[in-house]
């Protein structure tokens, strides 16, 4: 593999010193593994089976969170599969998820970080703010839950079954805060993005939901045919044995709490100023680290940078897999130059260097890269350039909800990106 810059262990000493030769995980990353992923979906057999551990999941998540593909990739893939597009509707609505997400990180911001809502049922304990060091450890002597934990270290990824099993029994069960837990994930994960990891942490812990998600024993037999439970030491009084209701009375307080309905307003189109250069130098970014997203393809004779934020290494902490994955998707892209620093310092006087007259990147609801964008708007121009959307939003007012944003954008999910 030819990595994108000779020196980058001293750049990147966090994956370990050593470039990677290749993954050694179920998951490679670029653009060419992500194509073979993508060729290998089966939206009908996605849509029955997907609850099941072992299901025909499409395991693109990796490669969509880094830009690799787009939603609206995906779709058309989905889509040419089928003889109809309701058979693809299954998996397009999970597809509208990760695009709800980045759309309520984009009106929100850092208060994703924070519960959104109060919880809609209150628990019995304070939640710890710490994770437990036998959970981090996988000895909390439940064989499900010290298997999940495992493969998350081991894989960076699991599925989203056991995701949410996971999440519910550390929040509800074991009394920690969402947070703990949501960052925890966000380090391991290769599809780790903060708005879809905390957003889907606050879902299952009722901070932003109409209820708190519950894990139960005869779920988890239901959709693993029985692997963890066969032989457990602990069947009969594990921590999820019984009923949702005997659950909900266990872990909550009687009644919902008293909230307020729910309403987040979209962001506008985010434009920092300026008006787009003529030649720009690419900014390569977490959320569009290939060749193929929308920055790179519209300057393809430009110069493309990456910059490694010492202040995202510190805020989400990425696990060695983690940065070894997102290296391979950016030695995919030709000629990229991978910096160090911070961006909004570092790209004016590179682009000054290379005799471009602005900045271009492409559009991402993360704040931390809305700031350094809007940093390096006051002194170059700045151009934004759009992912092929997914859906139509322009009816969309209202944020509070799933179910209200998928209503309104459900017809246009199902039609294919226009070409020519």
């Amino acid at each position: 593999m030819t990595l994108p810059a000779p020196n980058w262990p001293a750049i990147l000493p966090e994956a370990g010193g050593a470039p990677p030769s290749a993954s050694t995980g179920r998951f490679r990353g670029g653009r060419d593994a992500a194509l073979e992923r993508l060729a290998a979906i089966d939206p009908r057999r996605y849509a029955t089976t997907r609850n099941h551990v072992d299901g025909a999941v499409t395991g693109l998540s990796p490669w969509l969170r880094h830009g690799v593909l787009s939603l609206a990739e995906v779709r058309d893939a989905a889509l040419d599969r089928t003889a109809e597009p309701a058979a693809a509707t299954t998996l397009v609505r999970e597809l509208a998820w990760r695009d709800y997400w980045q759309r309520v990180q984009a009106a929100l911001g850092e208060r994703i970080g924070t519960g959104i809502e109060a919880p809609a049922v209150p628990p019995r304990r304070t939640p710890s703010p710490d994770l437990p060091d036998d959970v981090r450890a996988a000895t909390t002597g439940m064989p499900c839950i010290d298997d999940f934990v495992r493969r998350l270290h081991a894989d960076g990824w699991l599925h989203n079954h056991e995701r949410m099993w996971l999440a519910s029994w550390l929040i509800h069960a074991r009394g920690v805060a969402w947070q703990a837990g949501a960052d925890w994930f966000l380090s391991h994960l290769l599809d780790g993005d903060p708005a879809s990891n905390h957003l889907s942490w606050q879902w299952v812990a009722g901070t932003f939901s109409s209820k708190p998600y519950i894990f139960n024993r005869d779920n988890l037999e239901t959709f693993t045919s029985g692997r963890h439970c066969r032989g457990c030491p602990l069947l009969g009084r594990c921590d999820v044995e019984g009923s949702y209701e005997g659950l909900a009375d266990r872990w909550f307080l009687p009644g919902p709490t008293d909230r307020p309905p729910l309403r987040i307003a979209p962001a506008p189109p985010w434009r920092p100023a300026g008006t787009p250069g003529r030649r720009p130098l690419v900014w390569v970014t977490l959320d569009s680290a290939a060749a193929s997203a929308p920055a790179v393809a519209r300057h393809p004779g430009s110069p493309r940078v990456f910059v490694i934020d010492p202040d995202w290494l510190a805020a989400e902490r990425p696990s060695r897999g983690r940065l070894l994955f997102l290296m391979e998707c950016l030695a995919a892209v030709p000629g990229l130059e991978v910096l160090r620093g911070d961006p909004a310092t570092v790209l004016p006087p590179r682009a000054a260097a290379l005799g471009c007259d602005g900045v271009a990147l492409a559009t991402t609801s993360c704040p931390r890269l809305r700031r350094g964008a809007e940093r390096i708007a006051a002194s170059l121009p700045v151009e934004v350039i759009d992912w092929p959307p997914l859906v139509d939003a322009t009816a969309v007012r209202d944020l509070g909800r799933f179910s209200r944003y998928w209503e309104k954008v459900s017809r246009s999910a199902l039609l294919p990106t226009r070409r020519g």
